[in-house]
């Protein structure tokens, strides 16, 4: 009867779990959870390619303008030679309120308002208080002044 005791508690020890591995257990499903939280709070990109395969890639501010330009996606578009410094396309009109003004130089994605058309520059620029910041190039900023015909643009 003494042996059979000893047994039936072996048995009974043997089926639980050490509190250290489950502890173990739960921290990859903690890592997954953080993981996925960092990707949601990263700022939205937009991936702008024409027919050659010149590819730009532009990280979005987070204005209502850049965000009424992601929620237009994916366009596809034609885009234009504007003065020497920079490509421009038409997207629906963009809501300028609480949107910064583009100060930031090559790479620049802006928002032209009295004309309503998206600015990719490639070159320097004078600021101008209708001229309102939606991003900045990320890759490809060499690329922008070889943009021609018709793009797509799409979320990243």
């Amino acid at each position: 009867m003494l042996l059979s005791l000893l047994i039936f508690s072996f048995c009974l020890s043997a089926c639980g779990a050490p509190s250290s591995q489950t502890e173990e257990n739960t921290e990859p499903a903690a890592d997954t959870t953080e993981s996925e939280s960092r990707a949601e709070t990263a700022p939205p990109r937009i991936r702008v390619e024409d027919e050659n395969g010149n590819v730009v890639v532009f990280e979005l501010n987070d204005s209502p303008a850049a965000t009424d330009l992601y929620r237009q996606l994916p366009l596809t578009v034609a885009v234009e030679d504007y003065s020497t410094n920079e490509k421009i396309f038409y997207p629906e009109a963009l809501d300028v309120t609480d949107t910064p003004t583009a100060n930031t130089g090559i790479g620049t994605l802006a928002y032209y308002a009295p004309w309503g058309d998206v600015v990719m520059f490639y070159g320097e620029y004078s600021e101008n208080p209708n001229l309102y910041a939606l991003g900045q190039a990320v890759e490809g900023t060499d690329q922008i002044r070889n943009l021609t015909g018709t793009i797509q643009i799409h979320g990243e």
